[in-house]
């Protein structure tokens, strides 16, 4: 079964090739993407990389986890799995995980009564 990992804080100048690059050297890569804005086309700074294995993802955890790649430390971890329906969609929505982050209480949130004590 394929294992897929989430990278962040990748360079703005990597790309899908050298992200593939970087982590074939610790099994098969089978799919290695790095997220680009919709609207510039540029890296969003995080990105996708498949492997065959769980134990190949493991090995890549442990020795790219806070390494050096393209002049700034990644951090590499096992990627959640989202459930298709509901959750928000994309790589946003419910909790922050890959999105925007933040204190919850956005649109309707909970901000203690249902804003009734806002001023």
């Amino acid at each position: 079964m394929s294992t897929k990992l989430f990278i962040r804080s990748l360079s703005w100048n990597t790309d899908d090739a050298s992200l593939r690059h970087g982590f074939e050297q610790y099994g098969v890569v089978t799919d290695a993407v790095v997220v680009k804005d919709r609207e510039t086309g540029r890296s969003r700074g995080f990105g996708f990389v498949t492997y065959n294995t769980e134990d190949e993802a493991k090995l890549a955890i442990e020795k790219m986890d806070g390494a050096d790649f393209d002049g700034r430390n990644i951090v590499v971890v096992k990627a959640e799995v989202r459930s298709r329906d509901g959750g928000g969609g994309g790589y946003g929505g419910g909790g922050g995980s890959y999105g925007r982050g933040g204190g919850g209480g956005g649109y309707g949130g909970n901000n203690g009564g249902g804003g009734s004590n806002w001023r």
